[in-house]
């Protein structure tokens, strides 16, 4: 490899943490919105909690705290407030009563539908002059980085359980 390919790559590695962490600081400021727009006081770890049940479907509030990658007494407080909210359900857990498993309520299910439909609406509005294919090769790469973080999560708690 040549000093000019390595600088170039080292240049494009700089250019893509500086653009992630742009993209990451500004989906937390979107998250803390969208959460507030469920319903009043309720932050970006509410929305994100709500969305994963949305999309993953029931799950132990273990697995809740592994996913999301909070501590345990965050998701218990947002869990409480979703439930009184009636926007998750908790039910005891089939294969193990002393457990509980969280659900997105048909309610919390409804209302966040309307705002990703209204951020979908945006993103297409926002994105309207790219090429479908450019949107798509977004998607494909997005979605590589994030099956990459998961990889790396998943080794990071298997170390952490040996």
């Amino acid at each position: 490899m040549s000093v000019s390919t390595e600088l170039d790559s080292h240049a494009a590695f700089v250019a893509l943490e500086r653009e992630v962490a742009l993209l990451l600081r500004r989906s937390r400021a979107i998250s803390g919105r969208l959460g507030g727009e469920l319903h009043r006081g309720l932050d970006g770890a509410a929305y994100g909690l709500l969305v994963l049940l949305d999309d993953a479907g029931a799950l132990r509030a273990s697995d809740v705290v592994t996913r999301l990658g909070l501590d345990k007494s965050t998701v218990s407080r947002q869990v409480a407030s979703l439930v009184d909210l009636g926007l998750v359900d908790r039910a005891a857990d089939p294969a193990d009563g002393r457990a509980q498993v969280l659900s997105i309520s048909v309610e919390g299910h409804r209302r966040l539908a309307q705002l990703r439909d209204a951020r979908r609406a945006r993103w297409e509005a926002d994105l309207s002059d790219w090429a479908p294919h450019d949107v798509a090769t977004l998607a494909e790469l997005l979605g590589r980085l994030n099956r990459l973080g998961e990889e790396r999560e998943a080794e990071v708690d298997e170390r952490a359980q040996s």
